[in-house]
């Protein structure tokens, strides 16, 4: 069977042959004599894929050595609950920024614990654009300063790092990590669910600088203390083994296909396909997002009615084209463009879409 071009928003698309060599290793692993979901975590043998899963990460990401990498279980939105009680002392503020939907879910999951303060907020605007860094107002002593580095919902992406001074920098990049290269220098903490660019659901990578979990905050259970967990190399408790072996493939592949340079390279020209197919459309189809932040990853455009939308989700899939509906809170339709999604995919629906226009315009 042949494999569809699948546009989801997350879970998302991952490798063919990340996906070939899982399933020819699931039965029967590196000749252990059993499938890498049966095998200890402490065994010698998933610590070794644990540590070239980190290695491979660090060069990816050109990690520096003050910074550890963790590998959690569940995904951004616990991390984004963890983060205050980990990080900001009691009475200390956080200054959040807030850009579309899961910066609102950001925000909206710190406030039980922390003085959390909106520092700029793009609603008013409908989350087209991002208010500058200078416009920001933030709390002199806060303890972090929150960014959704970008918005898959709404499609608006951060396409360079704020300035915020000596405050430490915090970002969600959960469905934009490895898509270009990142001085990684410039944050305090880089977070990412893994279901988007490096794996499967179920696992996510903080990257978080050393000096910053040693003066952590304490939560009561220890099981929520990030600086407990860097101290066990993430093993704390039992991690969840196949998310963590599929991370690893998926970045051992990143690596292998050129590294973060090469992704820029790609999305860069899978963007300008669909981005320049939504221009030239004459209004048929629209994107509202200002040209500056335009998502690379994630593609919101409309049609002229909710029917011609529904049209447009049937007739992609039956085209091969995968779903293409857009999220419930806003509608319409949405391309999401991950590492894994090649340029034929873009192309594919880049045809698809004059097509459509032309029978249905």
């Amino acid at each position: 069977m042949t494999r569809a071009f699948n546009f989801s928003a997350g879970p998302a698309t991952l490798p063919e042959s990340v996906l070939r060599q899982a399933q020819a290793e699931m039965v029967e692993w590196n000749g252990v004599g059993a499938s890498i979901v049966e095998i200890s975590h402490r065994s010698a043998d998933f610590m070794a894929v644990a540590a070239a899963a980190e290695a491979d990460l660090r060069s990816l990401l050109s990690i520096p050595d003050d910074y550890a990498v963790l590998f959690t279980a569940g995904g951004a939105t616990t991390i984004q609950a963890l983060l205050p009680l980990n990080f900001a002392a009691p009475g200390q503020a956080a200054d959040y920024v807030i850009s579309g939907h899961w910066g609102k879910t950001a925000i909206k999951q710190a406030v039980p614990y922390v003085d959390a303060r909106i520092a700029a907020d793009a609603q008013a605007d409908g989350f087209i654009d991002i208010p500058p860094a200078a416009s920001w107002t933030l709390s002199p002593h806060s303890a972090y300063v929150h960014i959704t580095a970008n918005e898959t919902i709404h499609g608006v992406e951060f396409r360079d790092t704020p300035d915020v001074g000596t405050l430490p920098l915090f970002a969600d990049f959960s469905s934009s990590i490895a898509s270009e290269p990142l001085d990684v220098s410039r944050y305090g903490l880089i977070y990412a669910g893994a279901q988007k660019n490096l794996g499967p659901v179920g696992i996510s990578v903080l990257i978080v600088r050393r000096d910053l979990l040693e003066r952590a905050g304490q939560p009561r259970a220890d099981i929520f203390n990030y600086a407990s967990h860097a101290a066990r190399d993430s093993m704390l408790n039992t991690p969840p083994t196949w998310n963590w072996y599929l991370l690893g493939l998926t970045v051992k592949w990143m690596l292998e296909q050129g590294g973060v340079e090469e992704f820029a390279r790609r999305n860069a020209e899978k963007a300008a396909l669909v981005y320049g197919a939504i221009d030239r459309s004459g209004g048929f189809y629209r994107n509202l997002i200002k040209p500056a932040v335009r998502s690379r990853m994630n593609i919101p455009f409309f049609l002229p009615s909710e029917q011609l939308d529904a049209f447009f989700v049937s007739e992609s899939k039956a085209a091969g084209l995968l779903a293409l509906k857009g999220h419930k809170a806003v509608g319409g339709i949405r391309a999401s463009l991950y590492n894994a999604m090649p340029v034929a995919g873009a192309q594919a629906l880049v045809a698809f879409m004059h097509d459509f226009q032309q029978r249905h315009g």
